[in-house]
């Protein structure tokens, strides 16, 4: 079992940063890969990026490249999305995740479990 939760969401104009948190309550981690994922209103959730822990291999989704970088803290179990240059379309609930990946990091149904989300409004 994984719990995880998310923090550093807010309120932010075009063009800034923010720094979203996912802290793992589980101490093994480094069979699982941490993905980060984004729902916007009316919209599917989406992938934006995963790290596999043991190792530390990024993926990131073509709509995000260049402006998001995930990392880790392996001594506070936590993992990290920053995110820069936002736009008013990066506007969505952001949610972390945690799964044992068997083929593909950007599906929803490798993940089997979730945070409980932190929003992030991006004003123009």
């Amino acid at each position: 079992q994984v719990q995880l939760v998310e923090s550093g969401g807010g309120l932010v104009q075009a063009g800034g940063s923010l720094r979203l948190s996912c802290a793992a309550s589980r101490r093994t981690l480094s069979i699982y890969a941490i993905g980060w994922f984004r729902q916007a209103p009316g919209k599917e959730r989406e992938f934006v990026g995963a790290m596999r822990w043991s190792g530390g291999r990024t993926y990131y989704a073509d709509s995000v490249k260049g402006r998001v970088t995930i990392s880790r803290d392996n001594a506070k179990n936590t993992v990290y999305l920053q995110m820069n240059s936002l736009k008013p379309e990066d506007t969505a609930v952001y949610y972390c995740a945690a799964g044992l990946i068997r083929s593909d990091y950007g599906s929803l149904r490798e993940y089997d479990y979730w945070g409980q989300g932190t929003q992030v409004t991006v004003s123009s």
